[in-house]
């Protein structure tokens, strides 16, 4: 009896551990074709042209670092080099991002906690607008920012942010602070809080992972972000990196030097990267206690 009893778990424990195997395997496989365009670019930077458009493996033949270096200090735009171009973009981007949080933020406060006539129809436009492509409201913008003369300026890509113009932001501030339960702010208020104190001393510390992820979606997206530079910003001096890059690949020139081109490509990939895993954890609490996902 003992015999069967010690075969059968036996049995179990290999099919688990087979089944264990199995799910790896495919989660590896998956997760290699899923990181693979990565580590391609990562090794065109150390590859040459024809390498680069001849071998479909992302391991490269050398490593030299020449096209980092070549690709910061000399590039195809202009005179300006890519220190000029990172310093534009946080020039335009940090304002940018802390306008969102505390807009988003104030906005989302008042929605989630107070009551005003037309409330419901305010929050119905609102969620409307998430809905509404971003490329509806380029044209009516640029054209207030042209008459009120901010164009070839950070203006433009920084008011926006301040007005809690991106709805995304907002919602989701609406949602985190729905789920702190209204006894705090009753307490507060007994204890003589007024509302601007219920925001600073009481909901703020409790809003750190909603705010981070604010920050890290502006920050990605801002840092990213080709089409508002391009419409907005005309001076080369002024070019972020998104268009940098861009330029760089102008064909008319002569031979384009791709491995500059990626190995700058990937540089561009490191603040948003040392950000998110700096703030991976606000970024989690923030995105599951707010019930918003992706």
């Amino acid at each position: 009896m003992e015999k069967i009893t010690g075969g059968y778990h036996t049995k179990i424990k290999t099919r688990q551990r087979l089944g264990n195997i199995s799910r790896y395997v495919i989660l590896t496989f998956f997760a290699i074709i899923m990181i693979y365009p990565l580590l391609w670019l990562i090794g065109a930077t150390f590859k040459t042209n024809a390498e680069i458009f001849t071998q479909v493996s992302f391991i490269p033949r050398r490593i030299d670092f020449t096209p980092y270096i070549k690709g910061w200090t000399s590039p195809g735009a202009g005179t300006n080099t890519f220190t000029t171009y990172y310093i534009n973009t946080f020039l335009y981007v940090i304002p940018k991002v802390v306008f969102t949080a505390l807009s988003a933020t104030i906005v989302g406060y008042g929605f989630a906690r107070f009551e005003f006539p037309f409330k419901k129809i305010f929050f119905a436009l609102l969620m409307a607008t998430m809905f509404l492509p971003a490329v509806v409201t380029q044209i009516p913008l640029y054209l207030l920012f042209k008459h009120v003369g901010l164009l070839d300026s950070y203006a433009p890509l920084i008011i926006p942010a301040a007005l809690a113009q991106q709805p995304f932001f907002v919602f989701l501030m609406i949602q985190f602070i729905r789920s702190i339960p209204k006894d705090f702010d009753e307490a507060a208020t007994i204890d003589g809080c007024g509302s601007f104190g219920i925001l600073w001393r009481i909901l703020l510390p409790s809003l750190k992972p909603a705010i981070m992820s604010c920050v890290i979606f502006q920050f990605v997206w801002s840092f990213s972000d080709f089409l508002g530079p391009l419409i907005y910003i005309t001076s080369p001096e002024k070019y972020p990196v998104s268009i940098a890059l861009q330029l760089n690949t102008d064909t008319s020139s002569g031979v384009v030097p791709w491995n500059q081109i990626f190995a700058m490509s990937v540089i561009s990939l490191l603040p948003a990267i040392i950000l998110f895993f700096s703030a991976q954890r606000y970024f989690v609490e923030g995105v599951t206690s707010s019930g918003i996902k992706g």
